[in-house]
């Protein structure tokens, strides 16, 4: 699989996105997508992983009205990537394009990318400002109250778990302790990115 390396890859995210929102978002899915590759056993594609998960909403900031078809664009003027092209897509599958996820990792990207959407939420109003407390019931209720971080869309995650054929309880389960495993690594991304 040909897809850019580490640095062209914060590079082209900082091309095109400028809000530290969406620098934070980038970094989390892309960490949260590297730390899934290692457990289900796809440590030699953890970095393709990664740099999807990174590069996911690479279109979003700028083109929102094209998320998911912009990205083509971009990512063919930094080079010859089919493969990351489709994974990108494909999270948008329904909403925007009629991609279809198909490789486990494209579908836990498309489940996850809202799921980490409602877990970074509540993180803000947290005293903590952790995921490292936060605990399965505690997001199960989030998830039930619509109008908090209204904009993640359930039906997509509730459809992204059908689709990995696990339950949704446990696609929570697994992204949240992703999260707490890499929250550390997180800010440190952010960093590593806004330095580049």
């Amino acid at each position: 699989m040909n897809f850019p390396g580490r640095q062209e890859a914060f590079k082209l995210l900082k091309k095109y996105n400028k809000e530290d929102f969406h620098i934070l978002h980038a970094a989390t899915v892309g960490s949260v997508m590297k730390n899934l590759a290692i457990k289900k056993g796809y440590e030699n594609e953890a970095d393709f992983w990664f740099t999807a998960g990174l590069l996911h909403d690479l279109d979003f900031e700028m083109w929102p009205e094209k998320h998911c078809t912009k990205v083509c664009e971009l990512l063919n003027e930094a080079g010859n990537y089919p493969e990351l092209e489709h994974s990108i897509c494909s999270h948008g599958y329904g909403m925007c394009v009629d991609i279809e996820p198909k490789h486990e990792m494209e579908k836990l990207l498309y489940a996850c990318d809202e799921l980490t959407g409602i877990v970074g939420a509540a993180v803000i109003l947290r005293p903590s400002h952790s995921c490292r407390d936060m605990d399965l019931k505690s997001l199960k209720k989030k998830f039930k109250d619509k109008r908090f971080a209204a904009g993640c869309d359930r039906e997509v995650i509730s459809k992204g778990a059908e689709m990995l054929g696990i339950e949704l309880p446990d696609l929570m389960e697994l992204t949240l302790k992703a999260m707490q495993d890499e929250e550390d690594n997180i800010k440190a991304l952010v960093e590593e990115i806004q330095a580049a």
